[in-house]
């Protein structure tokens, strides 16, 4: 797509940010006004605007849709989003652990374990850990808590922990990197715990470690995402 505006700038507008493209402000794929609650989240959008040359790559915009996604769906499909993460925390990667005999036990408790306890005090739940792969039904007030918790997340956050979470295929990970002391990079690290493992065990493919290395991409992301959306970003 060729390039069709000169200059990019920011402007606040009732205590909430927009882009400009030759001082007209943008609106989302629907529509809408595209607003940010930051001016370092809205600093963010207009680099990703602010490019060399006169080709634009869609692929060059993902804070974009994320932004977007936040206005045009979650902002309206709130409670199916958080339904959605609720179902996460019952089936969380971090609670289901090899057998205790099993080497790799050991070290899912040692990455794991400080996670998930970090986690049940900041929400004041316990949750059950289960060794092997059969389901195990988590205690229904501790599904409640963690709804409350979701509940009293801003759009823009939910937009990263849905990212977060999905990626990680837990709700622990996500939710502890929102964390404003969160150490992201770790934080993933503990998520691809097994895939590292199974690929130091049997050797690593390169599709494979592509794939993973683009995950841990659009984690980071997400978290940066959460971040600037905060003003927390450094």
């Amino acid at each position: 797509m060729k390039r069709f505006y000169h200059t990019v700038g920011t402007r606040e507008e009732d205590g909430v940010w927009r882009v400009t493209l030759d001082d007209r402000p943008l609106k989302t794929v629907r529509g809408a006004a595209q607003r940010v609650p930051t001016k370092a989240l809205a600093n963010a959008l207009a680099r990703e605007w602010d490019i060399d040359g006169e080709e634009l790559d869609p692929r060059a915009f993902p804070l974009r849709d994320m932004v977007d996604y936040t206005i045009d769906i979650v902002t309206s499909s709130r409670k199916e989003i958080a339904d959605k993460l609720v179902a996460f925390a019952d089936t969380d990667t971090l609670l289901y652990r090899a057998d205790p005999d099993d080497p790799l036990f050991q070290r899912q408790q040692e990455v794991w374990e400080p996670i998930v306890i970090a986690f049940e005090s900041r929400h004041d739940v316990s949750l059950r850990r289960v060794s092997g792969v059969v389901h195990a039904q988590q205690d229904e007030a501790a599904m409640r808590a963690v709804r409350d918790s979701l509940d009293t997340l801003d759009p823009f956050a939910l937009t990263g922990l849905e990212a977060m979470t999905s990626l990680a295929a837990s709700l622990t990970i996500g939710m502890s990197a929102l964390e404003p002391d969160a150490d992201p990079l770790s934080l993933w690290g503990a998520a691809s715990l097994e895939e590292e493992w199974q690929a130091d065990a049997w050797g690593r493919d390169e599709e494979a470690e592509e794939r993973r290395r683009r995950r841990q991409t659009d984690f980071l992301r997400a978290c940066e995402f959460t971040r600037l959306a905060r003003g927390t970003h450094t």
